[in-house]
């Protein structure tokens, strides 16, 4: 999943009212953002330092032709939880922690079986990316329900569409690029997503509630 974990992001940021009920404090969008993406945000620093392994593989699945064969310190479930609980206990807000986990839960339904339940475990996954459509419609759906929260409760700015209109290009240019020609590039390229939490802070200083 990829545009599914900023979504999250903007539709618990959206969602304040539903927290604060739910007794959780609110929390900025770049601290939301970070958690949502904190396992894919990790995930490039342990690969290029030789921790974690991927490799190309056109054809793995239908949507992607990365082989995630080895990454249990940021895609198993048990170091997913804990990665929660640390979040949470930081930041002091539940919600953060929540958001960490739901970074794992959408990977569950969109990866083929190659997420460990603990390092060394079974691995699981229900393989939504075996279908392109299916996935782009998911994605999309959740991308579109995370903006429409977000504008419930918060004006949008024009650093807000602007993020909005980067993923949509990213997203579209990931679907019909070729295969990257190694794995490093791809590791390199995913170090730039860090760049969404500033930007994510800037839209909070740009952002009103609405009344």
């Amino acid at each position: 999943m990829f545009i599914g974990h900023h979504a999250v992001a903007f539709g618990t940021k959206g969602g304040g009212r539903l927290a604060r009920r739910a007794g959780w404090k609110p929390a900025p969008l770049g601290v939301l953002m970070f958690a949502a993406m904190f396992l894919d945000l990790l995930w490039p620093i342990l690969c290029l330092a030789g921790i974690e392994h991927f490799r190309i593989d056109p054809g793995n699945t239908a949507f992607t032709p990365l082989d995630f064969y080895d990454y249990p310190f940021t895609h198993s479930l048990a170091m997913a939880l804990v990665w929660s609980l640390l979040g949470a206990a930081l930041f002091r807000r539940w919600i953060v922690g929540a958001a960490v986990l739901s970074h794992w839960i959408l990977d569950f339904v969109s990866h083929r079986p190659d997420l460990p339940l603990w390092p060394g475990g079974p691995k699981v996954g229900l393989g939504l990316w075996s279908s392109v459509p299916a996935t782009v419609a998911v994605e999309v759906a959740l991308f579109a329900l995370g903006i429409y929260l977000y504008l419930r409760h918060r004006r949008g700015s024009i650093a807000f569409w602007s993020l909005i209109a980067f993923l949509v290009v990213i997203y579209i240019a990931n679907i019909v690029s070729p295969p990257p020609p190694s794995w490093r590039a791809v590791a390199w390229t995913a170090l730039a997503a860090w760049l969404f939490v500033p930007w994510a802070w800037w839209i909070d200083r740009h952002s009103r509630a609405r009344t």
